[in-house]
């Protein structure tokens, strides 16, 4: 299988590099556009005939994996140009590439396309985002589903793992917590979610892609926690550190965008047809890293 991943310097895109160049007969290229790590090659989706992009075309993938978004979710809401552009444009454009090709792509999603106020969520409940983010999200999704035939779009949320910059929310916290200041954090109580380790990302795309399925699919593990709680999880780990956690209504942030607090995502269809995965939970990753929890 020849596999092009877009975005493959970020958190999802590099677990899934590492992952699938160790398959026998998968043959995978990844792109970076504004941070460089080793073996990724520069490609802009949103000017496909720059000079210095790889040249994707001519690998000819059967698989097009979109990693690359503009995140930042209220950075989204105070610029909707640029956060369309950069999510529903270079979409856009690794369709027509897709076409091209004869590929189908996989398009990495969020929970940000409901509204939080029934979550978790199944594949088949009703769309309704809050915020730009979410909006472009959705729209990018359509485009890939309405115009490239057999393709993926696979939701995640609050993903975390290890990777290079450590901009997830748990490497946050990590690198926090193993320092010898005082840590004090005011955090949502009430913004629910399922976080879930990238590298089973990695693996159900794998899983998913490697026997050609399509639509629609929610990857998420066990935990269904506040971000606050989430925080007290990896807290859990260092007894001796002198940590000061503070839940606090979302109302109470002044955040940007408009957040779905009864968020997270259900992965009954995916678990239906692969029974035998084995989700990282966040304990389990934790004692991975630093070892078992103190008593």
């Amino acid at each position: 299988m020849r596999v092009a991943i877009v975005g493959a310097s970020g958190l999802v895109g590099s677990h899934c590099l590492h992952q699938w160049r160790q398959l026998p007969d998968w043959v995978v290229v990844g792109t970076f556009r504004s941070y460089p790590v080793d073996g990724t090659y520069y490609y802009d989706p949103l000017t496909p005939d720059h000079p210095d992009n790889y040249d994707l075309r001519a690998f000819d993938p059967e698989w097009i994996v979109h990693c690359g978004a503009l995140t930042h979710v209220d950075q989204c809401e105070k610029d909707p140009e640029e956060s369309y552009r950069q999510t529903v444009g270079s979409t856009q454009q690794l369709v027509e590439l897709a076409k091209a090709c004869d590929a189908r792509i996989a398009y990495i999603s969020s929970d940000y396309v409901f509204n939080g106020e029934m979550g978790p969520y199944e594949e088949n409940d009703l769309s309704y985002p809050l915020s730009v983010y979410g909006r472009h999200k959705l729209a990018a999704e359509r485009l890939v589903l309405d115009q490239v035939p057999h393709s993926l779009v696979v939701r995640i949320t609050n993903v975390y793992g290890e990777e290079t910059r450590g901009k997830n929310f748990i490497e946050r916290l990590i690198q926090q917590f193993a320092t010898e200041q005082l840590v004090q954090l005011r955090l949502p109580i009430d913004q629910y979610a399922t976080p879930v380790y990238a590298t089973d990302v990695a693996t159900g795309l794998q899983w998913l892609m490697h026997d050609e399925q399509k639509g629609v699919w929610h990857l998420a593990s066990t935990d269904y926690v506040s971000r606050v709680h989430l925080a007290q999880k990896v807290a859990a780990f260092y007894p001796e550190k002198k940590v000061w956690l503070e839940g606090i209504p979302t109302s109470a942030l002044s955040q940007v965008a408009p957040r779905p607090l009864r968020g997270g995502l259900l992965n009954l269809k995916f678990q239906r047809e692969y029974p035998h995965m084995r989700w990282t939970t966040v304990d389990g990753y934790m004692r991975r890293r630093l070892g078992p929890k103190p008593d």
